[in-house]
């Protein structure tokens, strides 16, 4: 790796080099730790601070109607049935509309092809999440 990291385009760029070195089973083992989308129990083996910032990142899947949040819930039966493993999509900003869209767009996806956008979208849940930690 990269020392000594000095500023915050430096440590993204590390994370990035570390994250895209990654086997998929280390990807595998870092989708396990997130919550449905919609969901507002994580997995007991998330972090306090990893639940905290899931339901900033989820707000707007939580202020939805129960119409597309039973539709988020049907899609991620889906997801989980078709590729074995939550569907990770960087919720934060957009609405559960768009989420909803994002996902049924992903189902169409290939294995190989849907593990690497998932893949992309945890990479962007992990430069928040940073971002968020060194603002303390």
């Amino acid at each position: 790796m990269r020392r000594p990291i000095n500023d915050d385009v430096t440590l993204l760029a590390a994370c990035d080099e570390a994250w895209w070195s990654l086997e998929p089973s280390d990807w595998m083992e870092a989708f396990s730790k997130h919550p449905r989308i919609g969901e507002r129990e994580a997995p007991r083996v998330a972090s306090p601070q990893s639940v905290k910032w899931s339901a900033q990142e989820q707000k707007n899947v939580a202020e939805a109607g129960e119409s597309v949040q039973l539709a988020l819930a049907a899609g991620n039966r889906e997801y989980e049935q078709r590729f074995g493993r939550v569907f990770i999509v960087c919720a934060n900003g957009k609405s559960a509309a768009e989420i909803l869209e994002n996902l049924r767009g992903r189902l169409r996806n290939d294995h190989s092809t849907e593990l690497r956008e998932a893949a992309e979208e945890q990479r962007k849940i992990t430069h928040i999440r940073l971002k968020k930690w060194l603002l303390g």
